[in-house]
């Protein structure tokens, strides 16, 4: 992959070779593009986190995210898609006998060109010619090798016939060194001997490096007489053998490939490359080095190419090696193998078989999974199972919040106001300074940034001058002299699951989460999660729950734990709010055991409307957000919100986090 230049060194820019700014360029080496913009982990996290609320795992949602890739970066699925894609149309749209049909043409045109000529003469020797021509086998090698004692009389058609034994030599050639049939184009006998040169130290530094006996400058000698031949440039006995043994399996892929009509012609051809059997001889014994250095190459492979474009020898072996290069890259964009990283995956054979943008989405998406982890937002927990780190969760909060605040300012007008309470008073706390904020500064906090900042810089401080940067400003925090007890109560029954209410439902519950926590630090929120048993959760815990098939809505055990929640904040205004799709269902038994029934028992609404009254003794403002048409849980909310002066809201999906937040502001204000 060509990577964008970069300075590599620097000179003195008053002229000639001294100046300072003067700058060389080559190509880039090493890490990522310097130039890309870095990766967007806001983007990443985000969709991690909605896998997560649906109930995936931290790890298999991060596992998703590179698979489904992101805006601007191709997923894994697709770089594999496009890999199994070109490996199609490699097999789909050639065929492997081209170098038969090349020999083929060849000796019909040498053939017809020496018959013209043999009709125009008149001498019995011409007679002879002909009887020659006509008792040829129809078998194409057998035929080349028949001629090869034959006097042509026609220079054009001698000329085709020696092009079939310059033809074979070559493609025999290209099949183990990529390249050959071009370089070797009206090659002459002194080329043919310094290729033969090159087979026989080749196999004599092979055949001593497979008794051990062979040296480093062994290696060197070789390549200084035939490095040219070798442009992948080796730099070790080890390394030569790696690319040429590649190439070898290929071409034995490509002679399993063939049919058995096939490699008989093709084996009966190779004896008249270059009108000697020493190549072929070399070339055998070469391969035979080869497989006993690398056994685990695949010698054994086939593959059925079904086009019409025929292809050389050279050629279709290169094709079968992109073939194989290209289904190992499918299986290490697959990831799906034991052990399986994001680094397993090889981007220079990327870069050579879907090009370098593709390389670049791999390289990005290994550079984010990294960013991710080194940056706090995934941790391991002590089971060993990745988790959502508190980060994270923060994170989510303020992007589930953030969603919110938009759907409040786009229904009420207002913006979204950095300002923690309406009465303005200090918390004693302060925070980064963000647009649209209009708290004062906490002079004490900027300043000290700045003085850590530079520090940290290595820039040293005149004793007169501190310069302020945005990052360094912090406003005071402020908020309402009044604190809140708040309860929210969310149905995990599986018909939330069942109707899509499952991840708006969390998403609620981290955004009311993010506000309590970052503007209105006093208030003590307590997340409580109902459907056969009630449950006290974090916001971590609510985020990773999993949907189950939990017949039973036990809002009998929730309000009682919201009932002990606020009891622990006498002084507090107390704050309940609900959120429920089903009739109460179930309720806690004296033993401990959740009791069910369908449609609601009695005994069931009786114990629910005694905790609502026992809320109402504590003077709680109560909230039921109803999900759904259901007129029968219609009846039942109404009259339980009656009978302590509560209210129910009945909110559209999209607009659950914003009547939640909304109501929360009211009571609060009340």
């Amino acid at each position: 992959m060509t990577e964008p230049p970069r300075p590599v060194s620097r000179r003195p820019r008053s002229g000639g070779r001294g100046d300072p700014h003067r700058a060389r360029y080559g190509p880039y080496q090493g890490g990522p593009d310097p130039l890309l913009p870095p990766v967007d982990l806001r983007e990443a996290l985000e969709a991690i986190g909605n896998d997560v609320l649906e109930g995936a795992s931290p790890r298999r949602a991060l596992r998703e995210l590179m698979r489904r890739g992101t805006a601007d970066t191709r997923g894994l699925d697709d770089l594999a898609a496009r890999a199994n894609r070109r490996r199609r149309e490699l097999l789909e749209r050639n065929h492997l006998g081209g170098t038969l049909d090349e020999v083929r043409e060849l000796l019909e045109r040498a053939l017809l060109a020496e018959r013209k000529e043999l009709a125009r003469a008149l001498d019995d020797d011409a007679r002879f010619s002909e009887l020659q021509l006509d008792e040829l086998p129809s078998s194409t090698a057998q035929a080349v090798r028949d001629l090869s004692e034959y006097r042509w009389r026609d220079a054009s058609a001698r000329a085709d016939y020696e092009k079939i034994r310059e033809l074979l030599g070559r493609e025999l050639l290209d099949q183990r060194f990529a390249g050959m049939k071009e370089a070797l184009a009206g090659a002459t006998d002194e080329d043919r001997d310094r290729i033969d040169a090159m087979l026989r130290d080749l196999n004599d530094l092979l055949d001593k490096h497979s008794r051990g006996e062979d040296t480093q400058s062994d290696f060197d000698e070789f390549m200084a007489a035939h490095g040219d031949y070798f442009p992948e440039n080796p730099q070790n006995t080890e390394e030569l053998l790696d690319s040429l043994a590649r190439r070898a399996a290929a071409a034995q892929r490509l002679r399993n490939s063939l049919t058995t009509e096939q490699r008989a012609e093709l084996d009966a051809l190779a004896q008249q490359a270059f009108g000697s059997p020493s190549l072929i001889d070399q070339l055998d014994r070469l391969d035979a080095n080869l497989r006993a250095a690398r056994p685990g190459e695949d010698w054994d492979g086939t593959q059925r190419f079904r086009g019409d474009d025929g292809m050389g020898l050279g050629e279709a072996t290169g094709a079968l090696a992109d073939i194989a290069e290209l289904e190992q890259l499918a299986e290490q964009l697959s990831q799906q193998y034991a052990g399986a990283q994001l680094d397993d995956i090889d981007p220079e054979a990327l870069a050579r078989q879907l090009g370098d943008g593709a390389a670049a989405d791999a390289r990005t998406l290994a550079e984010l999974e990294q960013a991710l982890q080194r940056q706090g937002f995934l941790a391991r927990g002590a089971d060993g199972q990745w988790r959502l780190s508190p980060k994270a969760m923060r994170q989510l909060g303020q992007s589930a919040f953030r969603d919110v605040a938009q759907r409040l300012s786009g229904r009420s007008g207002e913006r979204d106001t950095q300002r923690a309470g309406a009465t303005g008073e200090p918390t004693g706390a302060s925070r980064g300074w963000e647009f649209g904020d209009t708290e004062p500064w906490d002079v004490t906090r900027t300043v000290t940034n700045a003085v850590l900042r530079a520090a940290q810089q290595g820039n040293p401080l005149t004793s007169d001058r501190i310069q302020l940067q945005v990052s360094d400003v912090e406003v005071a925090e402020t908020e309402q002299r009044v604190h809140a007890a708040v309860a929210l109560l969310v149905d995990t029954s599986f018909s939330m699951v069942m109707d899509g209410r499952w991840v708006p439902m969390k998403r609620t519950a981290l955004a009311l989460n993010h506000l309590i926590t970052t503007r209105f630090r006093g208030d003590d929120l307590q997340l409580i999660a109902f459907g056969r048993l009630a449950q006290q959760l974090t916001p971590a815990e609510l985020a990773g729950l999993d949907g189950a098939w939990d017949q039973g809505t036990n809002l009998h055990h929730a309000l009682l734990l919201a009932g002990r929640h606020l009891r622990r904040n006498p002084n507090a205004q107390p704050v309940v709010l609900i959120v429920t799709d089903g009739e109460p269902t179930a309720h806690l038994e004296p033993d401990g055991h959740a009791f069910f029934d369908y449609p609601p028992h009695p005994k069931t609404l009786g114990l629910t409307v005694r905790e609502f009254d026992n809320l109402a003794r504590l003077g709680a403002a109560v909230t039921i957000f109803r999900l759904g048409d259901d007129p029968g849980l219609a009846r039942v909310v109404d009259k339980m919100a009656q009978r302590v002066g509560g209210r129910v809201v009945a909110p559209d999906l999209d607009g659950l986090g914003a009547a939640v937040v909304s109501d929360y502001m009211r009571l609060r204000r009340r």
